[in-house]
């Protein structure tokens, strides 16, 4: 019962702030035109705040872990292979793109970094997995929708060009590269930038679980059934299920594998979505895992933290 309670202590207050959302969405507080503006300035403003405020205030020598890095580079790297594999069970080529996207990419860098601080007080590993995971989640994301376009006009160098932009200019990896570059120089931090910046950073999580939560469809959810089941199942449970026992005979503990079990089930982030339309895809799949992985994985992600917890890894 005491793991049971840890786990749903460092979960549920995550998910009852997107509940927070749904609501406010409902009562009229919040439309979803609101929420989606709600969600890019805390992609490209508070939380890469949140991540310097992290990295920028501790031991860059202490904090570094080249292992678990690359643990997180590979991990992410064979999630998108299986998802690839997969995906030709599907006759119709059209969805293959949205199915691997969908299937691999995590909402890691806003849920990770709200999981991690609700159970040990700091966002702890996660900046780190956001550096093994997040330049290969972009990269590959537009590598996987040109090539199964709808229109078959597969990669370009524009498209190149545009995806390579894309990764120098991300909010989150300028951040990690600005509070490790300010960590490894030992630079002071004056109490009244320190004060606005841990103000600024403490928004981060409430309003991007709000945000998230107020996008909420159930109806969407169910716009292509049986692909979008799969892929929500290769999300929440068959990646843990690949890659957690892994990372427990490499050793990773704690802080470490509760921040994998976070990039390997947590919700499809809503940013595929958008990537998903925005290149020409029909994004009703896309839609639908996102619904369907953030309504389920506040089960799942109890369910994996409670069996560490009671293995006593984490």
């Amino acid at each position: 019962m005491d793991n049971l309670l840890f786990s749903l202590n460092a979960t549920m207050p995550v998910f009852l702030m997107m509940l927070l959302g749904v609501l406010f969405r409902r009562i009229g507080w919040l439309s979803e035109d609101t929420a989606g503006k709600l969600n890019s300035f805390v992609f490209k403003a508070l939380l890469p705040v949140l991540v310097f405020s992290d990295l920028a205030t501790v031991d860059f020598a202490a904090l570094w872990d080249t292992k678990f890095v690359l643990f997180c580079f590979f991990a992410t790297l064979g999630c998108i292979l299986i998802a690839w594999v997969v995906s030709l069970l599907w006759r119709d080529k059209a969805i293959r793109g949205e199915f691997i996207q969908a299937s691999y990419r995590s909402s890691a860098a806003l849920l990770g970094v709200a999981f991690i601080q609700n159970m040990y007080g700091t966002s702890g590993m996660a900046p780190l997995m956001m550096i093994g995971s997040v330049p290969l989640y972009n990269i590959m994301a537009v590598l996987v929708l040109s090539i199964f376009h709808p229109e078959h006009s597969g990669l370009d160098v524009k498209t190149i060009k545009s995806t390579l932009k894309g990764v120098v200019t991300n909010p989150i990896l300028i951040a990690i590269a600005a509070g490790l570059l300010w960590s490894a120089l030992r630079l002071p931090m004056p109490t009244i930038l320190e004060k606005t910046v841990s103000s600024l950073g403490s928004a981060a999580t409430p309003m991007g679980l709000i945000a998230m939560g107020a996008t909420f469809s159930l109806k969407r959810a169910f716009g292509r059934a049986k692909p979008a089941v799969t892929a929500a199942f290769l999300k929440l449970i068959g990646f843990g299920a690949i890659f957690i026992p892994i990372a427990v005979a490499l050793g990773f503990r704690e802080d470490a594998l509760a921040t994998i079990v976070v990039m390997l089930g947590s919700a499809t982030t809503v940013s595929g979505f958008v990537m998903a339309k925005s290149m020409g895809h029909e994004g009703v799949l896309s839609s639908s895992v996102v619904m369907l992985t953030t309504l389920l994985s506040a089960f799942t992600i109890t369910g994996w933290l409670w069996l560490l917890r009671s293995l006593a890894l984490i």
